[in-house]
């Protein structure tokens, strides 16, 4: 008898459904099994492989914080901050003390109630890893409790972005957590999984690499504004939601045509005119910003240690020939030279000489020579069950080999290469030289709060770049009054990072999602996409 895929895959999903309903004694099943239309199944764009939303700012982290965290302010759909968590604020008239008063009704998942305490262990621990709250951090003579619903942020002086700041959709976001847990410094991982958030992690379902389950929490009190972006009242309409981890993204469109899972968050561009001509899916774009891809090199290590090695890559970057290898399908993806992005306020052409239609493979070897490039191995990390940095990841190692250059493939899940490119070591001891990512367009118009457009050395995200220009310029964003003059501001920061380079673009992409029409509600906004307010009619 012939298996096939399909048949595979659902024995797969009844082995691993009958050992999660062994593990659980009946008792606390009968509590926690859902109807199947109360369930919502999802097959995320990677694994979650780190709980801690602070520790990682990866996008799936970050989603897992919304469900279970809450956040003291939170973004509209228009990007405006409106509270949260908290009920009541006001500013002095100097600009300089913000005072806030928690609203009623939230408790921890633990049964014990919210407080003051915890807000301000959890904004001081954001702070050390956050580019917003670094420069919050910076700016506050002192963030104290009050009494037990109310705390304090004092300022040496005003900063009109700080209600933007603490909402920022932009990972790490401002989740708080438990005093206890938010005392760890950010470098240590949070591993508990308590929040006092909308859903609640089911640690006896979660099987790491396979499916993670999220129930919803009863005692959750959303506010009484409608939804509205990430903000208003975080209404939960389904009993539970169930991450299911399927990587052939051809078996995870099989499963949503039949009905095992929901939605499905990321198909591969060759799969869409299958999905359009199924009556029974919906494709659709949830981020209508795009995303930005870009490599990152580690500027603390040979070859990048040296700027003019870091110049060449710009030269050497055919963006179009590189969004066909990770996109394919030219209706879903753009060249971007901005560092703010294509479409934001501040998008602009200063110093973006380097562009060139093909790219310059010429200039790109000469530079390299005149960074005294001398055969160093450059590690390339590639995450082998993400499809759209592993296609762009195997075509730069092949375009620097013609150049000369020994590159060489790191191959390991996504989960893997989030882990590796924290070390800083050289590659011979384990270290790393590039890797590919994405922010979404939106986050570039952001540079106060995505911390991957700082360039503070050490401090900065995963590559470490540095230039004190650079960051004397970005430190000023938060003062500026108007629009136009923070245009012009983000002109001369474009110019002084492109000089120096840590991050070079590789294209704008559209990523569609899709999932089944009985599935709706669903929030679209840029970076992370939250689980409340959808719901689920009969099949």
């Amino acid at each position: 008898m012939t298996i096939s895929r399909r048949d595979l895959m659902k024995a797969s999903l009844a082995a691993g459904a009958a050992m999660s309903t062994l593990s659980v004694p009946s008792a606390l099943r009968a509590q926690t099994a859902p109807t199947a239309a109360r369930t919502v199944r999802m097959v995320k764009s990677s694994d979650l492989s780190t709980y801690d939303p602070i520790f990682s700012a990866a996008n799936i982290t970050q989603e897992h914080g919304m469900a279970i965290y809450d956040t003291l302010f939170a973004p509209d759909a228009k990007f405006m901050p409106q509270p949260q968590m908290v009920g009541k604020w006001g500013v002095s008239d100097d600009k300089k003390i913000y005072t806030f008063e928690l609203r009623e009704g939230l408790g921890w998942h633990d049964g014990t109630p919210v407080t003051a305490a915890d807000c301000v262990a959890s904004i001081r621990r954001w702070g050390e890893v956050s580019a917003g709250g670094q420069m919050l951090m910076a700016r506050a003579s002192y963030i104290s409790k009050k009494d037990d619903k109310t705390f304090t942020i004092a300022l040496k002086e005003p900063m009109g972005l700080l209600l933007d700041i603490l909402a920022t959709p932009i990972g790490p976001c401002l989740f708080i957590m438990r005093e206890k847990d938010a005392n760890l410094p950010a470098s240590e991982q949070v591993t508990t999984n308590i929040g006092s958030g909308p859903f609640k992690f089911n640690e006896a379902l979660a099987r790491p690499g396979a499916s993670f389950t999220y129930d919803r929490n009863e005692k959750y009190v959303p506010r009484k504004e409608p939804s509205d972006g990430l903000a208003g009242g975080k209404v939960v309409k389904v009993d539970r939601v169930v991450w299911e981890n399927i990587r052939d993204k051809q078996t995870a469109l099989a499963a949503l045509q039949e009905g095992e899972i929901d939605y499905f968050e990321e198909p591969s561009v060759d799969l869409l005119s299958v999905i359009e001509s199924d009556p029974e899916l919906v494709l659709e774009v949830l981020n209508t910003s795009g995303y930005d891809m870009y490599l990152r090199m580690n500027c603390l290590q040979k070859p990048f240690v040296n700027v003019k090695a870091r110049q060449a890559m710009l030269y050497l970057i055919d963006q179009e020939a590189f969004m066909r290898a990770a996109i394919g399908n030219p209706e879903y993806f753009k060249t971007v030279t901005s560092w703010f992005g294509n479409g934001t306020p501040y998008t602009n052409d200063e110093n973006t000489g380097w562009f060139k239609k093909g790219g310059d493979p010429e200039k790109a070897k000469q530079l390299f020579n005149e960074a005294g490039y001398s055969g160093e191995k450059v590690v390339i990390l590639q995450p082998t069950d993400y499809q759209l940095f592993g296609n762009a990841t195997q075509f730069l190692a092949a375009e620097l080999r013609k150049i000369g250059v020994n590159a060489e493939l790191a191959p390991s899940d996504l989960g893997g290469v989030r882990k590796r490119r924290a070390k800083k070591d050289p590659v011979e001891t384990g270290g790393w030289s590039i890797f590919i990512t994405s922010d979404s367009d939106y986050s570039r118009g952001e540079p106060h709060t995505n911390v991957t457009m700082t360039a503070n050395g050490e401090k900065a995200w995963y590559g470490w770049p540095k230039n004190d220009e650079y960051e004397s310029l970005r430190a000023k964003w938060a003062d500026v009054a108007t629009l136009d003059e923070r245009k012009s501001l983000a002109r001369n920061m474009q110019k002084v990072y492109w000089d120096s380079v840590g991050t070079v673009l590789l294209g704008q992409y559209f990523a569609p999602t899709v999932r089944r029409k009985t599935l709706t509600g669903l929030i679209g906004m840029p970076d992370i996409f939250p689980m409340w307010n959808m719901q689920k009619a009969e099949a």
